[in-house]
């Protein structure tokens, strides 16, 4: 009878240290949504909030895959893309557009039934989009050196703002003009003036390369960069491209979120790591945990209405393909 009370008090001990454990991570998870049948790698993910969905541009399957936010489960799947790398939806609009790697093209469905609209093409290997709400503008990095300019209300392709190489994350300021863009083939960070459609300032690394997934912290000046060769996240000074701090960080990051409530980056990885990143003021910032994933889980979308984080997790061996929702803790 001691042995077994041992053991239970063992068992007992054991639970308490991971609820405690689980309750002192910044990030909880909460939530698993599987996709049965979605195969090979998982890129970038938008999401609806009034309609509570989450759009996943499965980029190995050739599919964008709707679920639904409220239920957790999947609800439709749009086929026929080719190599979907990046989603946008537009709420004002109630269109969804997704960018084709292998096809060049932005297409645009309709956001209820999920029909072909539009076809955008010649944008060889599209990849990342963004949208500027206040002129109705989406622009999509594309080809060996473009973001290509869309007109958000026709659905039609407006010009070119020409690029050192093929961008890769880049963020758009909303109190001025500049566009922030990863240009990793030339290891420099490109400033675009979206109002002239010139590159008006280049901010080169000569001992950090593979910058791909970027965030912006608008208020304090600061533009947060995940670079691969070697893993770091780098801090910058927007007004100068001063260089304000250098961490070691997860490998293989596609995807980096400033968290402003609680002052804290988050960045996915492939490595099989989620780094989240304490922010003490402009200047200093500290590791404060390094939350375990999956192989090859290296694209997410935060969303700061929800206070949720979204990790796309392919298929690989006895893991199945699935989204993993966290929730930001205190």
């Amino acid at each position: 009878m001691k042995k077994f009370h041992i053991i239970l008090l063992t068992i007992l001990l054991a639970l308490i240290i991971k609820v405690q454990a689980q309750e002192g991570t910044p990030l909880r998870l909460v939530q698993t949504i599987p996709l049965p049948e979605v195969e090979g790698r998982m890129d970038h993910l938008a999401a609806d909030l009034k309609g509570e969905r989450l759009f996943v541009a499965a980029l190995g399957n050739d599919t964008l895959e709707v679920l639904d936010l409220r239920e957790g489960k999947r609800i439709h799947s749009i086929t026929g893309l080719q190599e979907p790398q990046d989603v946008l939806f537009i709420p004002e609009f109630n269109k969804i557009f997704v960018t084709n790697g292998e096809g060049g093209t932005c297409d645009i469905f309709d956001g209820d039934s999920f029909k072909l609209i539009e076809r955008v093409r010649s944008l060889e290997d599209a990849d990342n989009i963004r949208y500027d709400a206040a002129a109705k503008y989406i622009y999509i990095g594309y080809g060996s050196g473009a973001l290509g300019v869309l007109d958000a209300t026709k659905g039609k392709h407006a010009g070119d703002i020409k690029l050192a190489g093929h961008p890769e994350s880049f963020q758009l300021e909303k109190s001025g003009p500049r566009i922030f863009v990863n240009v990793p083939t030339a290891s420099q960070i490109e400033v675009v003036d979206r109002e002239k459609r010139a590159v008006v300032a280049t901010w080169p690394f000569k001992d950090a390369q593979a910058n791909f997934p970027m965030a912006l912290d608008e208020t304090n000046h600061r533009l947060f960069v995940g670079f691969r060769k070697p893993a770091k996240l780098i801090v910058l000074d927007t007004e100068s491209g001063r260089v304000v701090a250098n961490l070691d960080s997860v490998g293989d990051a596609d995807d980096i979120f400033y968290e402003a409530t609680h002052k804290r980056i988050y960045m996915s990885g492939g490595e099989g790591f989620i780094d989240v990143f304490e922010q003490s003021d402009a200047d200093h910032y500290r590791i404060l945990a390094k939350i375990p994933t999956a192989s090859g889980a290296r694209t997410a979308l935060f969303v700061p209405e929800l206070g949720r984080l979204y990790l796309a997790v392919p298929h690989r061996g006895s893991q199945g393909a699935e989204v993993r929702v966290y929730e930001a803790q205190p």
